[in-house]
């Protein structure tokens, strides 16, 4: 260590901690890692999830949306119907509407329809038109945000094959031709206000000849095909299982099995924004931060080891249970890591707490290191806390002083807030065996190795010691 007093040391370090320090014994970031930083920046990008709903006409394609999304009332659904691109009809076409198909694929503006879901594919709030099938025009439209979910519902939504190559999970909704009549007949007369004898004629003219031309031939693209539409509840239970496991699981999570982003709701994203928006105050920073770090301890907690234990209940019953892991203890990186501390003490009343501190020494890189951890550490469980993933290397060194201290690898459980994509490839590469546990995964990092969206230096918002 040297000289240098240690009080010094963890003085100097109330300036910001950065997850990025270039480390001992390590190759410094390269002008080719900094490509390859801005590369991932542009490609990694969390992507919504896709679903195309297809079938007849008042087969029950839009009960079974309806049922998918009131399920998923923990996820941001946005469902966009085909409908909505018809094309407008020329002053020519609307003096012969009763004659205009509009089952066939041509009544459809696809090209609309694809611009307007590639936008949503990149996080790009988009303006949806909404068609009036008084005027046969689109004279409003309805603006739609990014989604974790969409669902493109329509007659012909298969039929495009560009549009079926953007979809996660195709579905047709199969319903017997006898029952889509009959609803047809219902809705048009009821709601639109048509004459059956208009509807009849329209259904023996257009609809039945477009189902079997177009949209039956469909079905031979669908991953999952619904007999009896929003009545199959079994179906759609099955549907929304699938659903959540696809949103619950980020793609790194599919690279690295040792990565486990906690399941978001919106109670968790609601926090999120309030602790990543710059004018949120010091006191709901620390309050919302407090809140989320509890979450990520405790999952943390549930990746240790138990054993199985009985109780007797007051009531003379035995309990089956589990019994919590006695060989624990945490390890923060200075400062950051310390904002973890209280969640910790919280869930393991009188755990045992060491501290890692990473600093640079002038302008040449050369890294100071402080370390006060417990004697018995390489018996133990380590939970090691640092709410910011950047680059990894800091990352990596902390992880390689407790290796060198005798921890197993596979007892250690790196907990922290958010994560780049590029610690989290420096950091699973390097040491696969241990765990990762963070509530969300970043877009990247920027040209500086700042955390992209991020929430600013954790450290000062967190106590209170920004420059202004």
């Amino acid at each position: 260590m040297g000289s240098t007093p240690v009080e010094d040391m963890i003085e100097a370090s109330s300036g910001a901690h950065f997850s990025g320090f270039h480390i001992d014994g390590m190759q410094p970031i390269t002008s080719l890692t900094k490509q390859l930083a801005t590369t991932l920046n542009e490609n990694v990008h969390k992507q919504p999830f896709i679903i195309g709903v297809a079938g007849g006409a008042a087969s029950g394609k839009t009960t079974v949306c309806d049922m998918i999304i009131e399920q998923l009332h923990d996820q941001r659904v946005v469902l966009v119907n085909q409908d909505s691109f018809y094309h407008s009809l020329t002053p020519e076409e609307l003096t012969r509407v009763h004659e205009y198909n509009f089952d066939h694929p041509d009544a459809f503006d696809n090209e609309k329809l694809l611009r307007a879901v590639e936008m949503l594919r990149h996080g790009k709030a988009v303006d949806i038109p909404k068609y009036d099938f008084r005027s046969y025009k689109n004279s409003i439209s309805r603006r739609v945000n990014p989604s974790d979910v969409i669902i493109l519902e329509g007659i012909l939504i298969f039929h495009d094959p560009r549009i079926r190559e953007i979809m996660n999970m195709k579905i047709f909704v199969d319903t017997d031709a006898d029952v889509r009549l009959a609803r047809r007949i219902r809705r048009d007369t009821g709601e639109k206000g048509r004459d059956i004898g208009i509807v009849l004629d329209q259904y023996s003219n257009f609809v039945k000849p477009a189902f079997d031309d177009f949209i039956l031939p469909t079905k031979k693209y669908a991953d999952i095909i619904i007999p009896r539409g929003g009545d199959n509840h079994v179906a759609i239970d099955l549907i929304v299982q699938h659903i959540r496991t696809k949103l619950g699981q980020h793609d790194l999570c599919k690279i690295y099995p040792n990565l486990y982003v906690i399941h978001s709701t919106f109670q968790i994203r609601g926090m999120h924004t309030l602790i990543r928006d710059a004018q949120t105050t010091k006191h709901d920073f620390v309050f919302y931060a407090d809140r989320l770090i509890r979450l990520v301890v405790e999952h943390g907690l549930g990746h240790l080891p138990f054993t199985e234990k009985q109780v007797i209940t007051p009531t003379g019953s035995v309990y089956t249970g589990v019994d919590f892991c006695k060989r624990l203890c945490g390890v923060s990186v200075i400062r950051s890591g310390e904002s973890m501390e209280n969640a910790l003490r919280a869930c393991c009343k009188g755990i045992k707490i060491g501290k890692i501190l990473i600093h640079r020494e002038g302008d040449n890189g050369q890294q100071l290191i402080y370390e006060k951890l417990p004697q018995d550490i390489s018996d133990r469980h380590v939970l090691l806390l640092d709410p910011i993933l950047g680059t990894g290397n800091s990352a990596v060194q902390a992880i390689s002083l407790l290796l060198k201290k005798g921890v197993p690898e596979a007892n250690i459980i790196f907990l922290n807030l958010i994560s780049a994509p590029q610690g989290v490839h420096v950091v699973c590469k390097r040491f696969p065996r241990i765990k990762i546990v963070t509530s969300e995964i970043e877009t990247g990092l920027n040209q500086e190795f700042r955390v992209l969206p991020g929430m600013g230096e954790f450290g000062d918002r967190y106590f209170g010691t920004d420059d202004e």
